[in-house]
Parts: C-alpha cells; structure tokens; sequence
C-alpha cells in the first residue's frame, strides 16, 4: 500500500496521462506556466543584470560623491579635500573644473568640424583613485602634459579625430572677452586654446564617450580663469550604498555652504527608469502565468464534473469535505510544482546560453538586436538575483494553488445522495 494520504495519491493517479481533452488541457496549463515562469526569470535576471553593468559603468567615470560650492569655486579646496578624508568612510578624494567648451577641428582636408562638449579638467595623480579613466584608454596614453586631452570615443568619431591630431578649444573665457567689446572701437578677437588628441577612452557608457573630454586641471583652471581654485571634490566611498549617511556626516562636519550630490542623484533618471520598466515588465509577463493558472481552472472544473460519481462514492465511504478539497488541491499544486519546476529549469538554461541564442538571432534574422553602439553592451548582460527567482517561483504556485481553488470548493460542497444519481 502506498504511504502517501490518500487525497494525493489520488490526486496523482488522476493525473496520470490519459487520452483525454481533460489530459490535453492540463499539459497545457503546466506548458503555459513553464514558459511565464521561464520568461519571468529571462527578462528579470537580464534586466537586473542590465541595471547593475550600467551602475558599475557610470560609477566607472564618476564617483559616488560631489562636493561643489553653491555659487562659486572652491579656492581652499585642498584643506578641504583633508577635512573630507577624516571620514572612516571616504576612499578617495579628487579636484576636478567641469564646463561646457566650444571645439573644432582642424583636418588637413575637407570642412571643420564642430562640437560643444564637456571639458573636465582632472589631477591625473588622484585620478586613479576615483574613476577607471586611467584604465579605459583603447587608443594612445594617459597622458595630459601640456596641452594634451583624452576624448571619448563617439565623440572622436563623430568629429573625425585620431590621436595626435589637433583642434581649437574656444572657451567661455575667450567668448565672453570677444562679447564684450562686440562693436566697439576695441573690439578684439582671441585666438582659441589649441590642443592635442593624446588618447581616446571609452568608459562604456554612452553619454560619457559622446560628450566629454578631458585635460589636465591645470589647463582646465586657465580656460576658466580659475588660478588656484576648482569647481569641485570627487569622493569616491569603500560602499556606494553609504552615500546618503556619508553626505549627512559630511554636512555636520564642513563649515560653509557646500552643495554634496550622491551618484543616485546624478544618474536618477537612467536608475528610476530602469527601475520602473523592471516592475512594469514583471506585471506584464506575470498575466502569462495567471492566463496558465485559468487554464488549470478550466480542467479542474471538468475533472470535477467528469468525477461527480466518484466524489460521491468517496463521500458516502465517509470522506470529508476537506479531504475531497485537498483531493482537487493535489492537483493543482502538482501541476504548478511541476510547471514552476520546468519552468526554473529551461530559465536557468535560456540564460546560460542567452549570448549564444542572440548571435543564432541575428544571423538568421540578419539584424543586430541588441546592438552595442545604443546599448553599450557587447554581451547581453544579465544577474540571477536569488530573491527574484524566489518571488517569482513562489507567486506562481500560489496563482496555481488559488487556480484550484474555486473547483475544489465546488467538489466539497456536493452531497454524496446527488452525486450517486449524477448522470
């Protein structure tokens, strides 16, 4: 005799494949729940895994913290930078001239080419410490001696430039000074700032490669007339997670009026984004296990009635509405155990081989689907986060097991005389 209770004994010979549009039913129910569990975790676990690349990269070429002045630059910044170190907290501590310049190239053929990036000026001693810029160098140096800049990779191509190759740097000194004699008897022109190509970076991040290049802090501080003085501190943390407490120690301790934004702050938009199409993705996608779970109903439903003499035969033996109900319960736990099982499993397996699928993709449609010049991505990225996997397998059941839930009350409540003389 079998030792398992009889309710899942039962549950499980019932379930036993047979030749029947009930057995048609149920093997597409555990079908449909396998394939929303499955693209569940596939969708989830890549864009988990999307958002972390994408943290890791944008804290690759910024830092967790920015210290600024409100209004003016820093002229001090060095006492400060060692005020700000004092925290247990604090890594690392950087100066840094941030604004927007005018460029144009200067090719030995053709048109000039213009641009309005972002110019960061940069101590390259205390740059390591702070961003991986020094170890993102695909072409050329680090090196900013004289008058020497990095530029990031699309903006390279974009304007054409290689390393070696020069252009003018007009700066918002220079446009201000040429402003204000406009028009009169004194009206000057000055002559742009030239510099050099000695390295192209890519960071990884799109918007850092497009719009930014970088120099030393010493030409930076003349192209906005600032002798001795920074726009800012960079502070790296030994946790990013810490930046919020970090900022409000950090607020306690310096005197003045200082502006301390976090890397959340800086990047909100991305990060939210990401964040609420991760959720929006995760309700979509569950309907595909709630369609399974309608479907497990349906076949419930019809093995209820299919069953109606043999439920009364059991009742008239003397079993109970709770076991009767815990029969139809079986079931659909059974089947969302099995259809969550196999689900897990060729989730699991799908991620594995994701990259590999995406390149069979691609040759057989003939088009980049996930191409790496918007992405930023060679590989599509992707992070199994236990408790993501947790929530999903375990909601999926519960769906399965409430899916159940409507017949089998139905099938407890039915009265052994009227079920005998059920036809």
């Amino acid at each position: 005799m079998s030792r398992l209770p009889f309710e899942l004994f039962l549950a499980l010979r019932y379930l036993r494949p047979k030749r029947t549009f009930v057995s048609v039913i149920t093997l597409i129910s555990v079908m449909g729940v396998m394939l929303g569990v499955a693209v569940l975790i596939i969708v989830i676990s890549v864009m988990t895994g999307f958002d972390r690349q994408l943290r890791d990269k944008i804290l690759g070429f910024s830092s967790h913290m920015k210290v600024q002045h409100f209004d003016e630059a820093m002229p001090d910044y060095k006492t400060l930078a060692q005020t700000i170190r004092t925290n247990h907290h604090v890594k690392a501590v950087a100066p840094f001239v941030l604004g927007q310049v005018m460029i144009e190239t200067q090719p030995e053929t053709g048109k000039p080419l213009a641009g309005a990036p972002w110019l960061r000026g940069i101590d390259p001693a205390l740059e390591k410490d702070v961003t991986s810029l020094t170890t993102n160098i695909i072409e050329g140096s680090f090196d900013l001696e004289g008058e020497s800049v990095l530029i990031g990779r699309e903006l390279a191509r974009h304007l054409r430039l290689n390393v070696g190759d020069r252009f003018s740097i007009y700066s918002p000194r220079s446009l201000a000074e040429m402003k204000k004699h406009r028009g009169k008897e004194d009206e000057v022109a000055i002559l742009p700032d030239e510099y050099t190509v000695s390295g192209i970076f890519d960071v990884g991040y799109y918007e850092y490669n497009a719009n930014v290049i970088v120099t030393s802090l010493r030409n930076a501080q003349n192209l906005y007339q600032l002798p001795g003085k920074v726009h800012g501190l960079l502070v790296m943390l030994d946790d990013p997670n810490l930046a919020g407490r970090v900022r409000g120690e950090l607020h306690a301790t310096l005197s003045g009026d200082f502006r301390i934004s976090t890397w959340t702050e800086e990047s909100s938009q991305i990060l939210t984004a990401l964040a609420v199409e991760k959720n929006v993705m995760f309700y979509i996608l569950f309907f595909i296990v709630i369609v399974a779970a309608f479907g497990i109903m349906n076949s419930q439903i019809t093995f209820v009635v299919q069953k109606t003499r043999e439920i009364g035969m059991l009742k008239a033996l003397g079993a109970t509405r709770g076991q009767i109900m815990r029969l139809f319960l079986g079931q659909s736990l059974v089947v969302g155990v099995v259809g969550v099982t196999a689900g897990l499993g060729l989730g699991m397996l799908m991620l594995e081989i994701r990259n590999e699928f995406l390149r069979f993709m691609n040759r057989m449609t003939g088009v980049e689907l996930f191409p790496p010049e918007i992405y930023a991505f060679t590989e599509l990225p992707a992070l199994i986060d236990p408790t993501d996997i947790a929530v999903i397998c375990t909601s999926a059941l519960v769906i399965c097991i409430l899916a159940g839930l409507a017949p089998a009350w139905n099938a407890g409540r039915l009265r052994p005389v009227e079920a005998l003389r059920h036809e």
